[in-house]
């Protein structure tokens, strides 16, 4: 075997060393990607439904929506998620509903059953109807960060700002953190 001379010994090291920095910066790049496919999703079971998702977004309009598990749902006539505590009545003039933007649409089913739909368009992500349902109703409203909306900020702007720590980063295959039969079907669809 020859021995190498001092030219290609030298030429050898640098084509290594320039093999190396190529993979380490393939590996960075990959490590960057890997990050970019996590994204912000709020915990429903954490959230205390503090009301600033509506206001700490960085978009005009939050990206946090209501969002209603009807696997859950009970259907009453006397949704405190929907009607305002001690209302005079339980008919959906605006002066009786909770929501502020009547994002909340009730729809009768037959007697005493109503089903209760989540306009997204109007609603702000203000949570009251969620604290409505969770202190007197069954948990079947809760907010989640909307994916379609969302621009998925490096730092979140809302979850600096939430009080109980309820946003974590989720994989971007199962984005959401779904209650009820709806998380069980989500999840035997990916």
């Amino acid at each position: 075997m020859a021995e190498k001379t001092r030219r290609e010994f030298l030429k050898s090291g640098a084509n290594t060393a320039a093999a190396l920095a190529v993979g380490g910066v393939a590996g960075l790049a990959i490590g960057i990607a890997d990050r970019g496919k996590l994204v912000w999703q709020l915990d429903p079971e954490l959230c205390i439904q503090c009301e600033k998702c509506a206001t700490n977004c960085v978009l005009p309009e939050s990206a946090v929506k209501c969002v209603h598990s009807y696997s859950m749902c009970g259907y009453c006539d006397l949704c405190s998620g929907y009607l305002e505590p001690g209302a005079k009545s339980r008919d959906t003039g605006a002066e009786n509903q909770l929501c502020p933007t009547g994002a909340i649409q009730r729809t009768f089913i037959e007697d005493p059953y109503f089903e209760y739909q989540i306009d997204k368009e109007l609603c702000i992500g203000c949570g009251k109807c969620v604290k409505g349902c969770g202190a007197f109703g069954n948990g079947s409203l809760y907010l989640q960060v909307q994916h379609d909306r969302c621009l998925n900020c490096n730092e979140c702007a809302i979850a600096r700002a939430c009080p109980a720590q309820a946003y974590k980063r989720v994989p971007a295959e199962t984005p959401y953190i779904l209650r009820g039969e709806e998380a069980g079907r989500y999840a035997a669809s990916i």
